[in-house]
């Protein structure tokens, strides 16, 4: 095979190149169970073959909503894929209603399903969505049919033939997948990529991974239904990558030391709280132990690429990472050489940090429209700048239109949105994909994001304030948890504030004469709480003119949350749904009594 032009192409590459033992692998029942690239594909077929025998045409939508990343995901998607069929995955965490929704607008056939947890919500909604025909589990669930009766119905291999036709006629602009963005704002919006749009992506991000091919060990567990991870893991099959799924993210620390991966993608808010653990327990240490640590990670604040701090910075940062940041990657599984991050925008600390720490964070920006990557730092070749998200992939072109927003165009922009004509004629104009956040490119190449054009508002005196790039400095404080901005059309900015109640806890038990009180409430409305976080609020406040400083700040006494409505499944807040549950709040800032 030379050339990869559909995803279902993926795996028969990976067959003729690498042929892995280990491609894709699970933990049931405490084992890890390993599926080679041969089998990979045969499970496939065989789903293949019964979903024709069931009588599945082309461009018809089948859903797939698992809990967790597993083997099963990747063989369903191939499965499906291979009869001309498309994929909808749907996220695990978002309402009943929201089900309802996406498999009545994507009319899904069937879905596949993980666990009783997600078969007892879509049940709770099935009889609303008369085009559904069954369900199948991939767990043994009483009352649900199981997967493994397809994959029984589709060893009668007499109807290859037919698969292999319809995998023929499976041209590479055919629509391969909806995916339905989560947005922070009312429905979701069915987003339509075709095989081209995610294979050119993955091929040209191919240029920009160190990787080394068919000898890298990769733990994943994102959710496979956002494009970010799903590209990510065409991606590896393209490498030879074998791929891990993380159990669950409450067992990501076991993971990755039985598993010693190479790779793995992160969000921000998990590198920030990878982090804050890392500062607790070095916090924790006593004497020459803990001055070395706050040394070390001093030094790795400073860090700056290609030796750009000199000989003596270069040196110290040595010891550094043979005393104290070694102890970091042993915890991250001692083989840790590349973390991508993406969906968010992350703090530069953060990638100075573990850069520092030998562990390179390539900072990397796209869209769900986008397939997802317009651009991505790269170590090599002087690819990499602290603060951006790298150099435009070649094949896409950027440009920054007047008012600032990224425009993108190239063969990975999406067709538009399923049954949504207005919204794609809005996001797509003259040829090009209008992002909706706020960049530029400086001299040397690099893009650089500095906000949502929707989200940036004006305050009463006309001066415009970026919410984003308030919160993620203020993020910075280990007492804040989660932050948003607020002001549109008021005279001053202000900020909800949700704490980090265990840091509070751990502050307030260093100050012996402190009482916080025991509840999230009680906390909250502590004076001597409110006084340390305006101390923080202050702090922060000091690195912004005087117009968007935030003027007054309120805690929240819930934990944000996606089940909660606070935040999308990538963990973006949802500032329309916080807001309003939080007017009483506003009330208070704005228009107290």
């Amino acid at each position: 095979m030379n050339e990869i032009t559909r995803l279902f192409d993926f795996p028969y590459y990976q067959l003729q190149k690498y042929n892995l033992q280990d491609a894709l692998v699970t933990k049931y029942d405490g084992q890890w169970i390993k599926t080679s690239t041969q089998k990979y594909i045969d499970e496939a077929n065989k789903l293949s073959r019964s979903l024709v025998r069931l009588g599945i045409q082309k461009n018809e939508k089948i859903a797939i909503i698992s809990s967790t990343n597993r083997t099963e995901w990747n063989i369903t998607d191939i499965g499906v894929l291979q009869t001309g069929a498309q994929t909808v995955p749907i996220y695990p965490t978002i309402s009943a209603e929201d089900y309802e929704y996406i498999l009545n607008h994507s009319e899904s056939v069937y879905c596949f399903i993980s666990d009783e947890e997600v078969f007892e919500k879509i049940n709770s909604i099935k009889k609303n969505v008369s085009s559904l025909k069954e369900i199948y589990s991939y767990n043994e669930i009483p009352g649900c049919k199981n997967w493994n009766e397809l994959l029984t119905l589709g060893e009668d291999v007499s109807n290859q033939e037919e698969v292999e036709k319809r995998k023929d006629s499976i041209v590479t602009t055919d629509l391969a997948t909806i995916i339905y963005t989560s947005g922070t704002t009312g429905r979701p919006k069915g987003v339509m990529l075709t095989h081209q749009n995610i294979v050119s992506d993955v091929l040209m991000s191919a240029e920009r991974v160190p990787f080394a091919p068919g000898n890298f060990k990769a733990l994943s567990f994102l959710p496979i239904c956002h494009i970010f991870e799903r590209m990510i893991l065409y991606l590896y099959q393209y490498f030879g990558v074998s791929v891990y799924f993380a159990e669950s993210i409450d067992k990501i620390s076991d993971n990755l030391k039985e598993i010693h991966p190479n790779v793995m993608t992160v969000v921000p808010r998990l590198l920030e709280k990878v982090y804050d653990k890392i500062y607790a327990k070095g916090a924790e240490l006593t004497g020459i132990k803990k001055k070395l640590f706050f040394w070390a990670t001093g030094l790795g604040i400073q860090y700056k690429p290609y030796e750009e701090n000199g000989w003596w910075y270069e040196f110290q940062l040595k010891i550094a990472r043979k005393l104290i940041f070694s102890k970091w990657q042993e915890a991250l599984g001692g083989e840790l050489k590349l973390l991508v991050s993406g969906s968010a925008a992350l703090q530069p600390r953060l990638t100075k940090v573990f850069t520092a720490a030998g562990i390179p964070v390539m900072e990397g920006y796209g869209l769900t429209e986008t397939s997802p990557v317009i651009s991505v730092n790269d170590m090599r070749n002087k690819g990499f700048k602290v603060g951006t998200v790298g150099k435009v992939l070649n094949g896409v072109e950027v440009k920054i239109a007047e008012d600032g927003e990224i425009l993108c165009k190239g063969p990975n922009v999406m067709t538009g949105y399923y049954k949504d004509e207005e919204k794609t004629n809005e996001a797509l104009q003259n040829g090009y994909f209008h992002t909706g956040d706020i960049g530029e490119i400086d001299t040397e190449g690099f893009l650089k994001i500095t906000d949502r054009k929707k989200e940036m508002f004006k305050t009463s005196g006309g001066k415009y304030v970026a919410p984003q790039i308030l919160e993620n400095t203020f993020k910075q404080s280990r007492f804040i948890e989660q932050i948003m901005v607020i002001g549109e059309g008021e005279k001053m900015p202000a900020a909800f504030i949700q704490p980090n109640f265990d840091f509070v806890k751990e502050w307030a038990s260093r100050h012996q004469d402190l009482n916080i009180g025991t509840t999230n409430s009680e906390i909250c409305k502590n004076d001597d709480v409110i006084k340390r976080f305006q101390e923080e609020v202050d702090h922060y406040n000091e690195r912004f003119g005087n117009w968007e400083k935030v003027k007054k700040f309120e805690l929240t006494p819930d934990i944000w949350s996606v089940e909660d409505g606070h935040l999308t499944p990538t963990m973006k807040l949802k500032r329309k749904i916080i807001l309003e549950k939080y007017k009483d709040l506003y009330q208070k800032i704005y228009n107290p009594q």
